[in-house]
């Protein structure tokens, strides 16, 4: 999708502006003409040197003082994509009003072609109402947004405003891109939003629950959330109203009805109150064990320096949230399961998926480079109940959604039944 594609890197003034350049370099990589236009606080965390290098041109920092008298209107009518990484709150705001500040949003109010925003900025500043105003504004202009992550900031602070990864941002322009190449390129007006999802109520589960010891301590597992935040994202984007139950530190995707939980049991229950959704997709890895008893105030390890014998925890089962819900499936539903697995991934997938009673599992090899946990990118094998199966190279998460939900799309229109 990148070969031959002029492509516009806005990078301005924040810390995350170093990805900025591995994201160039992968576009680079991958056929695409990329000019970098930097904010002047952009060059005080980037050297433009580093662009200068990288880059398929050299760096534009200004309307004036270039070879072009209109570099802002050039990049804006030649650009097949404008990608805006990281996009601090204040061009975002610019962006938003209208306003011209220097080259770069200059180049934004100038063009018809996709733009692509990717927010980065400290925690309160993302969840400041001005900034989520500025942000639907956008959106509702058809601005592609790829929302920041959870992780740590600058300073070392712990939150949501992180920049999306580069290759989290590289597979995002790729689905642009890819929408353009559709298009007869006769066609001027916006791309139009695959809404086969449309009607559909799909929910969807994420991230790993937490089944507490006591007051402190809890037992756990590795998910992040990742890839149930994608699926949720994706039926979004395809017309479904969705319903996230999760679990995951992560900021819910605009427009998807979030519910908040942290045991098996909260999912359990939460699950069961939309269990008449159209289509549910089971992504969370819900605790398999959970202590029986819960100590009800934070178990002390000793006094004085001595240490007390270590408490010996008795587990006991959790309820399988997910063979209830396929004992109990609806005529109609599509029920999606997901397998993370480390040993004979489709042979223990393929048994799951036939004992819960599901119509796809999606087979993960957790232990696998670049899939699993806490990775942007998933390799997976789509299982289906007639036993065929789609394996999937190493892909984005949303890549890895879109490919669920055409399978399930397929089933509902009977293509598999």
């Amino acid at each position: 999708m990148f070969a031959g594609r002029r492509v516009v890197l806005g990078v301005s003034g924040g810390i995350a502006a170093y990805k900025a350049v591995i994201l160039c370099r992968l576009m680079v990589d991958a056929g695409a003409h990329v000019i970098p236009v930097m904010t002047a606080a952009a060059q005080r965390f980037v050297g433009r040197a580093t662009f200068d290098a990288l880059a398929s041109e050299r760096v534009l920092t200004s309307i004036f003082g270039e070879d072009d008298p209109i570099p802002h209107t050039t990049l804006g009518q030649t650009a097949d994509v404008i990608v805006v990484a990281p996009a601090t709150a204040r061009v975002i705001g610019s962006y938003a009003a209208g306003i011209s500040d220097g080259l770069l949003t200059a180049a934004l109010l100038a063009t018809r072609a996709p733009v692509v925003v990717c927010p980065a900025m400290h925690t309160e500043m993302w969840e400041h109402d001005a900034v989520q105003h500025n942000i639907e504004v956008l959106r509702g202009r058809g601005v592609h947004m790829v929302v920041p992550e959870a992780g740590r900031l600058a300073g070392g602070d712990i939150g949501t405003g992180r920049l999306a990864e580069p290759a989290t941002i590289f597979a995002a322009v790729g689905e642009v891109l890819a929408g353009l190449a559709e298009r007869d390129p006769a066609d001027a007006s916006p791309p139009p939003a695959q809404r086969d999802f449309a009607g559909l109520s799909v929910t969807v589960t994420a991230g790993g629950t937490r089944e507490a010891i006591d007051p402190v301590r809890f037992i756990g597992n590795r998910s992040s959330g990742k890839q149930g935040y994608a699926i949720a994202t994706a039926a979004r984007d395809r017309g479904a109203d969705v319903t996230l139950i999760t679990s995951a530190p992560l900021s819910p995707p605009e427009g998807v009805r979030e519910v908040r939980v942290e045991s098996a049991a909260e999912m359990e229950a939460a699950t069961g109150a939309h269990a008449d959704a159209d289509v549910i997709v089971m992504a969370a890895a819900v605790a398999d064990f959970r202590p029986v008893d819960v100590a009800p105030q934070k178990i002390k390890k000793g006094n004085s320096g001595e240490r007390a014998q270590a408490p010996v925890i008795e587990l006991e089962h959790t309820n399988d949230i997910l063979a209830g819900l396929g004992a109990r499936k609806p005529p109609g539903q599509v029920l999606v399961g997901f397998a993370a697995e480390t040993a004979d991934v489709l042979d223990n997938a393929a048994q799951k998926m036939s004992r819960k009673n599901l119509d796809v599992m999606v087979a993960n090899d957790v232990s696998a480079d670049g899939a699993g946990f806490a990775h942007d990118t998933n390799i997976v094998t789509i299982l289906l109940a007639d036993g065929s199966a789609r394996p999937l190279p190493i892909c984005s998460k949303r890549e890895v959604a879109d490919a669920v939900l055409d399978t399930v799309a397929e089933l509902r229109a009977g293509a598999h039944r």
